[in-house]
């Protein structure tokens, strides 16, 4: 699983709500041909990150490279089941990349156009957040 190798705190506030804003940073392709940018503001798990990277290299094979541009910084508390109120914050459960309207996800290069934006398609199907397959075209 992805998670931080060194945190300051081992556990994180929630942070405010999860509003629609518009992002300044990584909403532009940068290593690739095409990409997977988000449509909505949301949290996505570890799990998943991973789920859609052994999508992508499954897909791709040795020709095809792929960029990740998100990480799972933020840790995510849960308490266990038929706990009372009380005695604190729970324990942390997993890790999870806050990802906003506009921020690139993955890019891919290294095949030609209409195998990539099949890769992705596949690597959407993996994900909990709308996104849409941009090219730099």
């Amino acid at each position: 699983m992805l998670q931080p190798k060194k945190l300051k705190y081992r556990k994180a506030f929630k942070g405010r709500s999860l509003k629609r804003k518009i992002i300044t940073k990584g909403h532009l392709l940068v290593h690739g041909e095409m990409g997977l940018k988000s449509l909505e503001t949301k949290m996505i798990d570890s799990r998943e990150i991973e789920a859609a990277i052994n999508e992508l290299k499954r897909r791709l094979g040795k020709k095809g490279r792929f960029w990740l541009r998100i990480f799972p910084h933020k840790p995510k508390t849960k308490k266990p089941p038929e706990v009372r109120m009380g005695g604190g914050k729970g324990d942390v459960e997993t890790y999870v990349a806050v990802v906003r309207p506009g921020t690139i996800m993955f890019e891919v290069s290294g095949l030609p156009a209409n195998d990539l934006k099949k890769v992705l398609y596949h690597v959407q199907r993996k994900l909990s957040v709308k996104t849409k397959i941009v090219s730099e075209i």
